[in-house]
């Protein structure tokens, strides 16, 4: 097959990619490759907003080779799952990380994406508990590729562990906000076990606390916020009301817990994250070296701002508005620090996001939320018809319900047992369709509901049972969220951008998973993309 290169860029090229032999570096190759996630960014938020951008995302779309029609094909569309997807160039059934945490039949307990028992966190203010690593990442990362076969430097940062290490994956260096008040964190997998200097350095010279007491009001003119201003279902965070100004106080004269949790719903944490990925650029001397060197940023902002007031409200729109001044900034430092010639973007979502339940109502569409007690009760009463008086439902984990040890291996050997307990999943209002380990496992299917699910399967992670909702229903109680397989929720964008990128709007299908291996055939390495062993600590 003739050599494919992102400067000749043609029609389907992401998805030749799939199949291309290991290429050669061009004469282009970028020194830095810069791969951004933004959490929750829908893809129709490019055609809503893009009139309105005159900075960093207006250039990226202006100049960058824009997908329009990218999305995930599998059913849980979750921040890690997406990470990982966009970082390996492999859907969950290949990489392993089915969703944000899953039940661990072994431990009978939830584990996060990242837990890692072998690790140690390590905070930039002090002591923080727990170990998080890309150990349950079964693969390797594009980043891994880079660092492990080519020498390269890895920088991420987010404010979501799970983002940070997603993009890193088993080594480099990986920084993330804690869930505490203290600061900054890494852990004993990334960099040389402690502390980053260069990290420290940038977060004692910039305490996020600078933010306390300023006031999040709309950038653009009012007129411009054309959205109704329909506040149904929302959960701004307290002491939030459901209108701007939204001011970052907490419940004293200092900050706090609350303010800390109200600093990361607002632009200001998008704008701290992109400084500090842009001084890192610098501090680290990345795109100094003789290979291509990897930064990972991921925006969480958006995502945290959309589960609480919806992707119709204002305050998204802002947020876009406020993202977009931020990256041309951003931009701006990397054409100033490499070079505007020397540098490659791949800008992505790890997933969308559903209408608030109860404005999708309002506008005449089928819409609800999951009731998740409701649905684990459904399944142990009809359990308990089959087998007997008893508990046999382990855990409900929003598309997945596992049982207890040994239940279903019973449920399989009583003739009718699984197909009653199916039947009285299906019936939970929102529940479109319930399948089978099995059934799952074992498709074939190459579109629908069984494909998603398929993709988004791991057997010893997975539910004993899959719960794929209806469009417009979640399981969340309040505000809104993502998780499904509807178009909502898959549909993403894909922008590449800079050295070597041919610029366009493609209207061909696409999806996060091509972004890698894209970028490695654009600097001349080559990613696997079939499953592995899992990939041993370092």
């Amino acid at each position: 097959m003739r050599r494919i290169l992102i400067c000749a860029f043609v029609t389907f090229a992401l998805a030749f990619l799939a199949s291309v032999p290991r290429a050669q570096p061009a004469s282009g190759t970028p020194k830095l490759v810069v791969l951004i996630v933004v959490d929750q960014m829908r893809g129709d938020y490019v055609d809503r907003f893009q009139h309105e951008w005159t900075g960093g995302l207006k250039r990226l779309v202006r100049d960058g080779a824009w997908f329009r029609h990218a999305a995930y094909p599998y059913l849980t569309t979750v921040t890690c799952a997406g990470h990982a997807t966009v970082s390996t160039g492999t859907f969950p059934k290949t990489h392993g990380i089915i969703q944000n945490a899953w039940w661990d039949r072994d431990r009978q307990a939830m584990v996060t994406c990242t837990s890692d028992p072998a690790s140690k966190n390590i905070g930039y203010g002090g002591l923080v508990p727990g170990g998080d690593s890309a150990r349950n990442l079964l693969v390797p990362t594009f980043a891994d590729v880079m660092r492990t076969e080519h020498g390269a430097r890895i920088v991420t940062l987010a404010l979501k562990a799970r983002s940070a290490i997603m993009l890193a994956g088993h080594g480099g260096e990986a920084t993330w906000l804690t869930d505490t008040l203290d600061g900054w964190e890494t852990s004993s997998m990334y960099g040389d076990g402690k502390p980053i200097p260069a990290v420290k350095a940038y977060v004692d010279a910039h305490p996020i606390d600078a933010d306390f007491g300023k006031t999040w009001t709309r950038l653009l003119p009012p007129a411009t916020y054309h959205e109704v201003v329909d506040k149904t279902g929302e959960a701004p965070p307290s002491p939030w009301g459901a209108t701007f100004p939204h001011v970052l106080l907490g419940r004293s004269d200092r900050p706090d817990a609350e303010y800390h949790a109200l600093w990361e719903r607002s632009p200001y944490a998008d704008e701290y994250i992109a400084r500090m990925a842009a001084a890192l650029v610098e501090t680290r001397g990345l795109g100094t070296h003789d290979t291509t060197d990897v930064l990972g940023v991921s925006f969480s902002t958006p995502d945290l701002i959309g589960h609480a007031f919806g992707p119709r409200s204002q305050e998204i729109h802002d947020a876009y508005a406020h993202l977009d001044r931020t990256l041309a900034e951003f931009l701006d430092r990397l054409d100033h620090v490499i070079g505007r010639d020397r540098y490659a973007v791949a800008l992505s979502a790890d997933h969308g996001v559903t209408e608030v339940p109860e404005q999708a109502v309002k506008a005449g569409k089928d819409a609800g939320r999951i009731d998740a007690g409701a649905l684990a009760g459904a399944i142990e009463s009809a359990a308990q018809t089959a087998l007997g008086p008893g508990r046999y439902v382990a855990r409900e984990n929003g598309n997945d319900a596992y049982f207890l040890p040994g239940v279903y291996e019973k449920l399989k050997q009583t003739v009718g047992a699984l197909d009653a307990i199916v039947k009285a999943a299906h019936a939970v209002p929102g529940v479109a369709q319930v399948f089978t380990a099995e059934q799952v496992s074992s498709s074939a299917s190459t579109a629908g509901p069984l494909r998603a699910a398929n993709l988004s399967f791991v057997l010893q992670r997975s539910g004993d049972l899959v719960i794929v909702p209806k469009p417009g229903w979640i399981f969340s109680t309040s505000g809104t969220t993502h998780g499904t397989s509807s178009d909502d929720d898959q549909h993403v964008p894909i922008i590449l951008y800079g050295v070597g990128v041919r610029r366009g709007t493609y209207s061909d299908p696409a999806t996060p998973a091509d972004v890698a291996p894209t970028l490695a055939a654009l600097v001349g390495v080559t990613l696997s993309r079939t499953a592995a062993v899992p990939y041993p600590s370092r």
